[in-house]
């Protein structure tokens, strides 16, 4: 039985009908298929309760609205003839017209047998019937003649794949050999060679390659590669990255322009499909294409200009130019931050939905590709602002966390690598800071890194006037960060009771004040609480000013997000 059912109504159909179905039931039931497949209309749903009909000659009790598109509807239903035909286990004695083997009817139209199977594969109705005790695939010679109706022009190319003789292969070989002599190469002889025989160029190559396989000392094609692997095609396609041509490409691997194109055309979408376009979801992006026009004009505008000229910060001492040089990059202010945020994310979720789209974008593929390539280049520089606008970060908690000019600079390069972890991690849409979140990771990557560094350190040291010389450690206790976050959270529970019940769980949701809780969005909070985003939103900012009023009035240090 057939598991590839697209639509899982029909496939529930089928296990019905196989299961309690008569045999004669079924035989019937397999011709009303079959004449349905011949009256399916392309581009249009089908009713199941008319497909219920129209198979088993009644109707469902209870209604269904489950509709079946054209193309699912042939396809399952090829399905289901087999197996009721299988289940059925009818012999081809019992029809009283004839019936074909998939080598009678390679013999009868002088094809081969992949032929036939391509056949199936377009609309050719098969059944699964017994021959002389044994189940084979068989063709009624009715469903043959309405295949050839329907399929002339099918049926006459598939007359070019037929099986060669053995004179049409030597044939075939000896012109070949000719053509090379006189300095043509595999395409020029391919092409050639399908004009003359009135075959296609697929048999010409095919019958030329297995030639040369099995008869290396008279190889047509001596030099002709193998087959390509996957390190030859990442090649071609960083080659031609590199400005190689299609042409200079043919000649060095020995390919026809045709493959070569096929092969950067694959490996694009590969790479396509592996950038990386994780970003933090926003409701805001999806909306119709009215509302998204005016809101995308917004999303990627310019930086807006800051009110308000930042001042000229001090750089510290002792830093190298490189690193002072990071100073004179202005900080961004939060309406900044907000919109750059909110910029690269918009562009990460336009350049998924987009990659999604390729599978069905046809000849239009290279386009949206290149569409792609646009556009998580340009969410790349917005990142690379931000990362650049937040670098002296990085300077300012290293230097707390190390004296020693060598372990300074280790911690520079692996801050670095969390600020721009937490600029893909960041949710704007919670008004946050992105410099408290930024810090925070630093810091505690900084926690895990730095004691295993020192003891990796010490396990290794040589001497004993090593271990004595070594410099006392005068950091700071890469732990006091994470001790204040944990006396900010007992100092805001202290008067989460001037809450009622249902702002105490939101702000506890949103800022995952419980043990282990991480923060939830207004859109997960709205959800737990059924409820939209927005009344989570204006609840919470009800709740937070009650809540500073209530630490202005215990005289409690306590910072809230705005």
């Amino acid at each position: 039985m057939h598991e590839e059912y697209r639509d899982e109504k029909i496939q529930e159909l089928r296990d019905q009908l196989t299961r309690f179905a008569p045999k004669a039931k079924k035989v019937e039931q397999a011709a009303l298929a079959e004449k349905l497949c011949g009256e399916i209309e392309p581009n249009r749903p089908y009713s199941f309760d008319y497909l219920c009909f129209r198979i088993t000659n009644y109707r469902p009790e209870k209604a269904s609205r489950h509709n079946v598109e054209a193309a699912d509807l042939k396809h399952d239903l090829f399905l289901l003839i087999e197996d009721l035909s299988d289940s059925a286990d009818v012999s081809v004695n019992e029809f009283t017209e004839p019936v074909h083997t998939v080598d009678d009817l390679s013999r009868l139209f002088s094809v081969s047998t992949k032929t036939i199977s391509r056949w199936r594969d377009a609309g050719l109705v098969s059944r699964r019937l017994l021959f002389g005790g044994r189940k084979r695939v068989g063709f009624l010679h009715s469903s043959v003649e309405a295949f050839v109706a329907n399929n002339r022009e099918k049926i006459r190319r598939g007359e070019r794949f037929s099986q060669l003789s053995d004179d049409e292969k030597s044939e075939m070989i000896e012109r070949a050999r000719q053509l090379v002599e006189g300095g043509a190469s595999l395409s020029d002889v391919t092409r050639q060679l399908s004009e003359q025989m009135n075959r296609s160029p697929e048999t010409i190559r095919y019958t030329l390659k297995n030639f040369d396989a099995d008869h290396q000392q008279l190889a047509i094609f001596p030099n002709h590669r193998a087959t390509l692997t996957d390190d030859d095609k990442r090649a071609i396609f960083k080659l031609a990255t590199q400005g190689s041509s299609v042409t200079q490409l043919c000649k060095r691997f020995k390919r026809t322009r045709s493959s070569i194109q096929r092969i950067l055309l694959d490996m694009r979408m590969q790479h396509v499909m592996e950038l990386p376009l994780d970003y933090m979801y926003n409701e805001d992006f999806d909306a119709t294409a009215s509302v998204m026009e005016t809101r995308e004009q917004e999303y990627l505008a310019p930086l807006p200009e800051a009110t308000t000229p930042s001042r000229k910060v001090r750089v510290p001492s002792g830093l190298p130019s490189y690193l002072a040089a990071l100073y004179d990059v202005p900080l961004l202010n939060r309406e900044q931050e907000y919109h750059l945020f909110r910029k690269m994310n918009y562009l990460k979720h336009k350049a998924s939905r987009l990659r999604d789209s390729l599978e069905t974008a046809g000849a239009t593929k290279t386009a949206v590709m290149d569409q792609i390539d646009s556009i998580y280049e340009e969410a790349v520089k917005v990142k690379n602002k931000i990362v650049q606008s937040n670098l002296r970060l990085v300077v300012s908690i290293a230097k707390r966390h190390v004296a020693s000019s060598d372990d300074f600079f280790a911690l520079i390069s692996d801050g670095n690598m969390s600020l721009i972890r937490a600029v893909e991690k960041f949710d704007y849409s919670r008004g946050n800071k992105f410099s408290t979140y930024a810090s925070w990771a630093i810091m505690k990557n900084f926690a895990r890194t730095i004691p295993s560094e020192f003891k990796h350190r010490d396990r290794f040291r040589t001497t004993t006037e090593e271990l004595f010389l070594s410099r006392q450690d005068d950091r700071l206790d890469p732990y006091a960060e994470e001790t204040v976050q944990r006396t900010r959270q007992r100092e805001l529970s202290k008067i989460l009771d001037r809450l009622d019940e249902r702002e105490q769980k939101i702000i506890t949701a949103r800022f995952g004040l419980g043990r282990g809780n991480e923060p939830l969005t207004l859109k997960e909070v709205g959800e737990e609480m059924g409820v939209t985003k927005e009344r989570i939103r204006q609840l919470e900012v009800r709740a937070l000013m009650k809540l500073r009023e209530a630490a202005n009035e215990a005289k409690i240090d306590v910072e809230l997000g705005s």
